[in-house]
């Protein structure tokens, strides 16, 4: 899992999605991923010339490798990865939203192994059963990526062996190789057939510039094979010409039959694909005309494939639904037999509708927070692909260990997590907060410490164990207000967490007797909140204390967050109040749409006045969006800055959230650096440092200006918008903050960001400063100086990461290496020296040696004064610097792609990967 902006949550965050993702091939292999199961370099092979990988970095949980003999004499021992017997294992390849993908597995023969029979996954749908008694073989499927990654899990039988794989492949498509628009089908490949191809070698990359394997003709006895010795190319590189160089013509009272069986007798639907190109060039147009019939019923009539011209060839493809195998006939209408050169047979999947994402989100910034203290823990590793499904045919669960699930609304949500016994070890993740649908939690039995987390979002707890572990400090409130918690199991060994509830509050009486000298002996004491049915007094006069306390908790946290906008009357400023009427009219119905992400859509309108704006529309599925919608519309009724977006007004109407600002006709600094193409208009390096300066001159006011400093929490440059004047102003202040302050307890700060901005301390720590702000925005300066994206997991390895790529080359005081081509010959050395140190020092791993924005916008100012009167300034400064430092000393910098610092999960826009 973006329009406006960057994706928002990627389940497979940090370890996941950066360690999932592979260097990819360049060249004529651009994009392929070829994955040598079990390998340990790159190989690079004899006949195809397609680079091998290794697979480690594709996969959490790495069972064992495993060498068999090659069928070749003399050949060295082949490597396979075999995974465990008791849980699903899963590789994470990495795609592109709506582009169409084939997707390619490969099994050897599984006689050394017991012949173990398992199932393949995509995601959350079943797509094929692995026998491996029966000699080595492949399952492909072609299909349309919904998200930013696709699963591929290895699903073990029980009582039936560990599963295994030797090759995985992913090739991207021309999106308009196959007919199948629906990006909720995946075309299961049966059979991909090059007729009149009677060899046994199989034609593949580099005649298909796809890598689609044409295996030869199953059949050759039957009909006659011709050929062609023309050179025909197709332009649309549907075909390869070799396929179209041979084909079958029929024998039999001028009929051509076609087989395709199906192992599966149930009623299915298929897609099939024929090729026809004449390879007698006598043939003269209706010489050769034929009728198709698939199982009998007509499906074309009086095919002529010379009817476009000799130099075409032709293409029918057919979808029908049938019980078993195809039976595909072409009957001949005129002198001469039909032919055809190649068909390709599928079978189309209905993809399974995943676990609700929020859940998935939730689970996976838990499982990767938990991972950086307990590396090793299987239980962890396991928990990969869909935390819930497929359920297989026979009832068989596939959910993550210690996670149960339900139907709701159809979709699978997390109503229980079991983490108990696992020995887990450090904190407990504040993102545990996030699985709102959890119902009963259990973390008891672990080495867990530290303060517990607060707990206001398990609205739906009912029960909670949390004994024997070590957890310290006092016991969050927040809990005790969970309406529906009755079962709150605590006692035992938790000597260091004060127990006690405020007062006012629910009292209970907690022991700790038995946690000392009785290690083998649990207490199962167990506190029970609420549970008294009737209208007894103490229940009334309990109910009135907890509602007391809840209110008077909800006064205190909502005094640390950005105010209820209900509760407060906008008057700060002149903020209207639109009607869905007026800005259906203003959108021409939302027609134009500019952007989207995590809160909704953006459409383009233009108001009764001529004021051109943009119409931000909550989207009903938004998790985060009323939140957000309160933030901005609070905050941007209290603040006015020439660098910042302002608001100008909002519609509450029938509960819609609709936010409207001034319309940005320069779009945002992202689309201006390297977005879209046609957006992609060049910024000298003078426009650059007055976006930079003007962006931050904005963040400034927002941290020193008002009563309360506040944090933006999302700085990156598609949220730096440009007017028709080029002025920078800030977007976006959803998931804005006040700072904390000395008094503040317990206010919700939940880690949010981008990846490759993301402050690595903020993720750390969870500590939320105005310095995470200045290391997104010393990322940003690197964008504006090298004209490149901070995260790209499609470059060279050591150039995922920007801050990593530039650093290098900064400290050997060679700039010009990573100067956006743009401007390398027209910018003043000491200006681009000026923002190149403020931007590393910006970036620094720990926030105490980071500039403020002060000493930022001061910096900026003076770079764009030298770019401008450059001989007279340079004079006059006499080579003086505020940051300055020899480049080569500059110190490292924590953020790199071995260790990814973000939280994909926990950012504006679109997919996850899992």
């Amino acid at each position: 899992m973006v329009q406006n902006h960057m994706a928002a949550v990627c389940p497979w965050t940090k370890i996941t999605v950066f360690l999932f993702a592979a260097v990819q091939v360049v060249g004529a292999q651009e994009g392929f991923v070829s994955l040598l199961c079990g390998g340990k370099s790159n190989i690079i092979e004899a006949e195809t010339k397609l680079v091998w990988i290794p697979d480690d970095n594709y996969t959490l949980y790495k069972g064992e490798i495993v060498l068999y003999p090659s069928p070749v004499e003399g050949s060295q021992p082949k490597p396979i990865r075999q995974f465990s017997s008791d849980f699903k294992s899963c590789y994470n390849l990495t795609t592109v939203k709506g582009d169409l993908y084939l997707i390619r597995g490969s099994f050897i023969h599984g006689e050394l192994y017991g012949r173990p029979l398992f199932d393949v996954s995509i995601d959350a749908t079943v797509i094929c059963q692995v026998n491996t008694s029966v000699s080595a073989l492949r399952n492909e499927v072609i299909l349309t990526a919904t998200e930013n990654y696709v699963t591929y899990c290895l699903i073990p039988k029980r009582h039936h062996g560990a599963p295994f794989i030797s090759q995985l492949e992913l090739r991207p498509l021309n999106r308009e190789l196959y007919t199948s628009k629906d990006p909720q089908k995946i075309l299961k490949m049966l059979t991909r057939i090059d007729l009149g191809n009677n060899g046994s070698v199989s034609l593949r990359y580099p005649n298909d510039s796809f890598d689609r394997i044409w295996d030869g003709d199953p059949h050759p006895i039957c009909g006659k094979s011709i050929s062609s010795k023309t050179n025909f190319s197709t332009s649309d590189n549907k075909v390869p010409n070799q396929v179209l160089q041979t084909a079958k013509m029929g024998s039999c009272g001028k009929r051509l039959e076609l087989l395709i069986d199906n192992e599966n007798q149930e009623a299915k639907d298929y897609l099939v694909i024929l090729y026809f190109r004449e390879v007698d060039d006598k043939v003269q147009v209706g010489e050769r005309v034929f009728d198709i019939h698939v199982n009998g019923e007509l499906m074309h009539s009086h095919v002529d494939i010379l009817a476009n011209g000799t130099e075409q060839y032709k293409l029918l493809n057919f979808e029908v639904h049938a019980v078993g195998g195809l039976n595909i006939s072409l009957e001949g209408t005129s002198k001469l037999s039909p032919i055809c050169n190649a068909y390709e047979a599928y079978e189309i999947i209905t993809k399974k509708a995943g676990t609700a994402e929020s859940d998935v989100s939730a689970l996976v910034i838990l499982r990767d927070a938990l991972l950086e203290s307990n590396p090793k823990l299987l239980a962890l590793q396991s928990w990969s692909g869909d935390p819930c499904l497929p359920i297989l045919e026979n009832g068989q669960s596939t959910s993550w260990v210690g996670v149960t699930c339900k139907s709701d609304q159809g979709r699978q949500i997390v109503t229980e997590l079991d983490l108990s016994c696992k020995n887990l070890q450090g904190q407990m993740p504040s993102s545990i907060n996030n699985l709102v649908n959890l119902e009963k939690l259990n973390i008891s039995d672990n080495k867990l410490e530290g303060s517990m987390p607060e707990l206001p979002n398990l609205t739906r707890l009912t029960s909670f164990d949390i004994r024997w572990n070590n957890f310290k400090g006092n016991f969050p409130i927040s809990i005790i207000r969970l309406a529906n918690l009755t079962d709150f199991r605590l006692i035992g060994c938790n000597p260091q967490l004060n127990t006690s509830i405020p007062e006012g509050c629910l009292k209970c009486n907690y022991s700790d007797k038995g946690c000392e000298g009785n290690s083998g002996q649990k207490n199962t004491q167990t506190v029970v909140i609420g549970g008294f049915v009737g209208g007894s007094v103490f229940l009334l006069v309990t109910v009135g204390v907890m509602f007391s306390c809840f209110y008077r908790r909800r006064k205190m946290v909502d005094a640390n967050e950005t105010p209820n906008y209900k509760e407060n009357s906008i008057k700060s400023f002149n903020i209207e109040i639109f009607t869905l009427k007026g800005l259906a009219s203003a959108t021409n119905n939302y027609q134009i749409k500019i952007g989207e992400g995590g809160f909704g859509v953006v459409y383009r309108g233009t108001l009764a006045d001529g004021q051109e704006v943009a119409v931000k529309v909550r989207s009903t599925t938004s998790i985060q969006g009323m939140r957000e919608f309160e933030t901005e519309l609070n905050l941007l009724s209290k603040i006015r800055h020439e660098n910042l977006v302002p608001l100008l007004g909002y519609c509450p109407e029938k509960d819609q959230q609709i936010l409207v600002y001034p319309f940005m006709s320069n779009g945002s600094l992202q689309d201006r650096l390297y977005g879209e193409a046609a957006k992609r208009k060049p910024l000298d390096w003078q426009t650059r440092i007055s976006i930079a300066l003007g962006a931050a001159r904005g963040l400034h006011f927002l941290h020193t200006s008002g009563e309360r400093c506040i944090i933006h929490r999302d700085i990156k440059s598609s949220n730096i918008l440009l007017d028709q004047s080029m002025v920078a102003k800030v977007a976006d202040f959803g998931f804005s903050k006040y700072a904390p302050q000395d008094g503040d307890n317990n206010v919700s700060l939940e880690v949010r960001g981008t990846a490759g901005y993301l402050d690595p301390e903020y993720y750390s720590s969870q500590q939320l400063t105005v310095k995470s702000d200045v290391f997104s925005f010393g990322v940003v300066l690197l964008e504006i100086i090298c004209g490149r994206e901070p995260l790209n997991i499609h470059r060279p390895r050591s150039e995922w990461s920007l801050v990593e790529w530039a650093k290098p080359f900064i400290q050997d005081s060679n700039i010009d290496a990573i100067v956006d081509p743009v401007i390398r010959t027209s910018y003043v050395p000491e200006a681009m020296w000026r923002v190149v140190e403020t931007a590393m020092t910006s970036v620094e791993p720990f926030s105490v040696r980071r500039p403020s924005m002060e000493d930022i916008v001061r910096e900026l100012e003076d770079a764009f004064i030298i770019e401008n009167n450059a001989s007279q300034y340079m004079k006059s400064i006499s080579g003086s610097f505020r940051f300055s430092m020899d480049p080569k000393s500059l110190p490292p910098v924590a953020y790199t792609p071995n260790e990814p610092s973000s939280v994909f999960s926990e950012t504006l826009g679109s997919p996850h990967p899992r």
